[in-house]
């Protein structure tokens, strides 16, 4: 028995020698890849990621649009009356919402429907509110008898006339241009209701050398 298996053994098929696979061939039952298709798979994944990129940049300016229609309105500055902030056919965008959430401020640019016909509409700074005394003392203001800085009112604008007292009525402000030596305002017209008030300036967009926020905290030191 054990010369059996010996011979067994000795005559046993020495096993086969291990051949070279070629790398276009595959495993049996998986499909070959070829060398086109193995380039083709990144410029795949390029196009799949430009994609992505189109359909989040069209998001986003879909929802900037809506924001601006909604939020804000782009509106034509007609005169030089609030000159030098904001010039003759300048462009602004004003938020329409903003005194639903704070209150209307001392120094803001304010736009709001001309009391006297409201098809127009007047853009000015808000200089009284109220219950105040607003008095001019050749072209310096003050209200309650208190001097009020008016940094963005250069000399050449002031109008050194004399003005009131006036007391502003409850809910309504008294405005006036920074150019006051040519602006139709409340010395004209009186104080501006509150419900006539549609709106805060807040950025410069044309032209572009006053592209900028019109934001009243900075307005104010201008």
């Amino acid at each position: 028995m054990e010369r059996l298996h010996a011979k067994q053994l000795g005559t046993s098929t020495p096993p086969e020698s291990p051949q070279p696979v070629s790398p276009l061939h595959s495993a049996p039952g998986v499909p070959a890849s070829s060398p086109a298709q193995v380039q083709t798979q990144p410029a795949h994944s390029i196009r799949r990621e430009i994609r992505v990129w189109t359909r989040d940049l069209l998001i986003a300016i879909g929802l900037a649009l809506v924001i601006i229609v909604f939020l804000y309105q782009p509106v034509k500055v007609e005169g030089t009356s609030m000159a030098p902030l904001l010039s003759d056919q300048e462009r602004i965008f004003i938020n329409k919402f903003v005194y639903r959430f704070e209150p209307i401020q001392r120094g803001d640019v304010v736009v709001f429907w001309y009391p006297l016909d409201r098809t127009k509409s007047f853009i000015k700074r808000v200089v009284g509110l109220p219950g105040e005394s607003v008095e001019i003392r050749q072209g310096v203001v003050y209200v309650n008898n208190k001097v009020v800085p008016e940094p963005y009112v250069p000399a050449q604008y002031e109008d050194l006339s004399d003005f009131g007292p006036v007391r502003v009525p409850k809910d309504s402000f008294f405005v006036m241009g920074d150019h006051r030596i040519s602006s139709n305002d409340s010395r004209v017209f009186g104080p501006v209701s509150s419900r006539y008030i549609y709106g805060r300036a807040v950025f410069a967009y044309w032209p572009v050398d006053h592209f900028g926020s019109l934001d009243s905290a900075e307005a104010k030191t201008k």
